[in-house]
């Protein structure tokens, strides 16, 4: 008859006890190696923000709206001009010259307030580029290419339909991000206060 070796059922129960413990530390090693060897998470990649542009502003209660800024190229071509002013035909193109362009910027003006403005008390000054360039408004040589209605300045009336004014301007090629300055006086004798329109150009 068979008899229970007790010596032989504890060097089992061992060779058991062994076997758990030794898979227990291969799985534990197994997880730590994968945790330690995880591929880091690919980056996402971040969205450019826009900067926000600044195209209205609101000055003793006038508030100016940028409308439109056209690139007009070197040349102000006499077909251009409005028929209605009757030139001469001895008027001749206008061209830039050394690189540079002409930008015809447009800005509209309305009254907030209550009471009428006095003519000349707000106005458009020079366009600043992204290095800080200065181009002032061409002169009277351009003249004839602006609109023949322009109300640049013009006496503004509490609560009317907005005035339009437009300028042009010699900039260089190289120049980018152009903003205009806008000023506007609260009395004859007031300092001006002013400050700055962003332009998106077609």
């Amino acid at each position: 008859m068979f008899k229970f070796n007790k010596s032989a059922g504890q060097a089992s129960r061992l060779l058991l006890i062994l076997a758990v413990v030794v898979l227990v530390a291969v799985l534990v090693v197994y997880l730590v190696t994968r945790m330690v060897n995880k591929p880091p998470k690919t980056p996402t990649p971040e969205t450019p923000i826009e900067p926000v542009l600044i195209q209205d502003q609101t000055l003793n209660d006038i508030k100016i709206t940028f409308e439109s800024a056209i690139d007009r190229g070197e040349l102000l071509d006499v077909s251009e001009i409005d028929e209605s002013r009757h030139i001469s035909s001895s008027q001749k193109d206008l061209q830039v010259t050394n690189g540079g362009k002409f930008i015809q910027v447009t800005v509209n003006a309305r009254n907030m307030g209550k009471e009428n403005t006095k003519r000349g008390m707000w106005d458009i000054g020079n366009i600043v580029d992204s290095e800080g360039r200065n181009f002032i408004p061409v002169g009277s040589s351009a003249n004839l290419w602006l609109p023949v209605l322009n109300s640049c300045g013009a006496l503004l009336k509490p609560a009317f339909d907005p005035v339009f004014c437009t300028k042009i301007y010699e900039v260089s090629k190289e120049s980018n991000k152009f903003k205009i300055a806008i000023e506007v006086d609260k009395t004859a004798t007031s300092k001006k206060k002013s400050s700055f329109l962003d332009l998106t150009v077609e």
